[in-house]
């Protein structure tokens, strides 16, 4: 008895840690739609913008680059403003969403 009611604790919890996930990757796609993906696209490039491509690309590296941005450590008149906006959250969230997909 004791043995099942561990299991059942055990599947709650990993069923919660994966919602926990997925709504950060929706809360990610719906802020890539909505701020990033006029620039840089979601698989592919907006048409004849100069932007790169961010589907793929390593998480970490994408958290970085927006904390630099938006702590104006990189500079960028355009990403400055934008990263400017997000919170600690928005930056995972995006990072994460983005570096799931494939290019």
């Amino acid at each position: 008895m004791k043995l099942t009611t561990l299991s059942g604790l055990l599947l709650v919890g990993l069923v919660s840690a994966q919602s926990v996930n997925a709504a950060s990757i929706y809360a990610g796609q719906a802020k890539a739609a909505a701020v990033c993906s006029q620039c840089h696209g979601i698989r592919t490039p907006s048409a004849d913008a100069p932007f790169p491509l961010l589907a793929g690309r390593d998480v970490d590296y994408l958290k970085t680059a927006l904390k630099q941005y938006r702590d104006k450590t990189r500079k960028s008149e355009l990403m400055n403003a934008i990263a400017g906006s997000l919170s600690d959250d928005d930056i995972n969230n995006v990072a994460t969403y983005y570096g799931r997909l494939k290019p």
